[in-house]
């Protein structure tokens, strides 16, 4: 049996798409990843069926949300690499994941694409953090970040920071000086 061809979806189905993201990225910055699927379907002006339709499960709707922002960091680790010196294109670009991982609960999320190559997740988390992994052989080959550093690490290190500051205000305060941190931990001594 042929198979049919794929035809762009209807306008009204993608402005519900649209709204049902927008909606999402709002309430998962104000209240996490574990915020109501409901209350993402009722503040979209959708019904709950509408929104599975869209995405079927909590980690299809993540994996859109995320996806957008991780290929987002994959592009911009090449742009850095091409602009600015390797240490602070890496710095730069660590900084810039750390505000992406915003959500509150995403660390845990994160964690789990490395378990799960299935995970909706997982191919472009791995894009973005093989993009980071080049910034930081580029710091590595000029001396500036210890040679023992996998990309690995910084992944974890950056995520356990963003898993730190989601745990309340006076750490989410600090956030800035325990980067700092990180990345003093992440030069040669």
């Amino acid at each position: 049996m042929p198979l049919e061809p794929q035809t762009a979806p209807r306008a009204d189905a993608q402005r519900n798409r649209d709204r049902i993201l927008a909606e999402a990225a709002a309430l998962m910055a104000d209240e996490g990843t574990q915020a109501s699927l409901r209350d993402v379907a009722r503040r979209a002006g959708v019904g709950l069926g509408t929104l599975y339709r869209h995405f079927p499960t909590r980690e299809d709707l993540l994996a859109a949300l995320l996806g957008r922002r991780f290929e987002l960091l994959t592009a911009r680790a090449d742009t850095l690499a091409a602009a600015e010196p390797a240490g602070p294109a890496l710095t730069t670009w660590l900084h810039e994941f750390l505000d992406a991982a915003a959500y509150r609960g995403l660390p845990a999320t994160l964690m789990a694409t490395l378990q799960d190559p299935e995970s909706a997740l997982h191919a472009s988390c791995l894009r973005m953090r093989q993009a980071g992994g080049r910034l930081l052989a580029a710091a590595q080959q000029e001396g500036l970040i210890r040679p023992d550093v996998t990309a690995l690490d910084v992944f974890v290190l950056v995520n356990a920071l963003s898993w730190t500051a989601d745990q309340g205000p006076t750490l989410a305060e600090r956030r800035d000086h325990l980067f700092g941190l990180v990345l003093d931990g992440l030069r040669p001594r």
